[in-house]
């Protein structure tokens, strides 16, 4: 390639730049910025208080537990949607009438908005009417007050999130299955190998670059999760379902609090890139070559 055509070619980049700078750069130095001051979202006074709002938040019994709440998501969402999709994707790669059909219905639900989803959700669960209570009475059992509740309300949460977006980690798992040569899998067959040994020693190995996409994409997905406890809880009850962004929202509109927003969406930021990080680089180690 000729160095004319090679920076002709580099001008295709100046877009995505663009949007980039945008997008991400500038918002991101402006919260770095507010964080440094005290400011109410919309005077024009801006108090410059060093690093007190960061302080501040490790004083904030409401910021830590939604550190402990965005960690619970995050984590707990991503190892139920691995286990749950890897089963279905191993499921769903065998060949029985009407797969096509079993595919699409798991995955419909991530198409959905997550704010719909859990507006959609909130009349299965809430007290009084919803689905869930219902079918409790009818079978003649005491009826739970699913979002009244902090811990019954975040169980929710993760069942509504996992569900959601298990077909992902289908799919992905399901193509990556695909993928796997068959050369290998009858060559273990001739050997002796079960289907049990066959997975574990073959087709695991092989899906390491399936693995890391999917938990990466679930765990930062589940680590900013915001719509569907704006939707159910608004972050109740008493704040105990709160995950970092929807917080920061709370303290932004409702505390008028935007440096202290600002703060945390600074920490939250640095969190996710900092675990997305060591995820990537411990699948990087896990890759099998083939």
């Amino acid at each position: 390639m000729t160095k004319k055509r090679l920076q002709r070619l580099n001008w295709f980049y100046v877009p995505a730049v663009v949007l980039m700078i945008l997008f991400i750069a500038y918002p991101l130095g402006n919260a770095i910025y507010l964080s440094f001051f005290k400011w109410n979202g919309y005077s024009v006074k801006k108090d410059f208080i060093g690093v007190q709002n960061y302080i501040s938040m490790f004083n904030d019994k409401t910021f830590v537990s939604s550190l402990r709440n965005t960690l619970l998501y995050g984590f707990v969402c991503t190892f139920l949607q691995q286990v749950i999709g890897l089963a279905m994707a191993v499921f769903l790669n065998t060949k029985f009438k009407g797969r096509g059909i079993a595919r699409t219905v798991i995955y419909m639900p991530a198409m959905v908005s997550g704010l719909v989803m859990g507006y959609i959700m909130y009349f299965f669960f809430q007290t009084k009417g919803g689905v869930m209570n219902d079918i409790l009475s009818s079978m003649g059992l005491a009826t739970v007050d699913w979002l009244g509740n902090g811990n019954t309300a975040i169980a929710v949460i993760i069942f509504i999130n996992t569900w959601q977006f298990v077909g992902v980690s289908m799919v992905i798992y399901l193509a990556g299955i695909q993928g796997v040569s068959q050369s290998y899998i009858e060559a273990a067959t001739v050997d002796g190998a079960n289907a049990w040994q066959r997975f574990r020693f073959i087709t695991l190995p092989l899906l390491q670059p399936a693995l890391a996409s999917s938990i990466i994409y679930n765990l930062i997905g589940g680590l900013k999760l915001y719509d569907v406890i704006i939707a159910l809880t608004d972050g109740g009850p008493a704040k105990k379902t709160h995950s970092l962004a929807t917080y920061i929202a709370n303290r932004y509109f409702d505390a008028e609090r935007a440096g202290y927003a600002a703060a945390i969406g600074v920490f939250s930021f640095v969190m996710i890139m900092v675990i997305s990080m060591i995820v990537n680089g411990y699948f990087r180690k896990k890759e099998v070559d083939y």
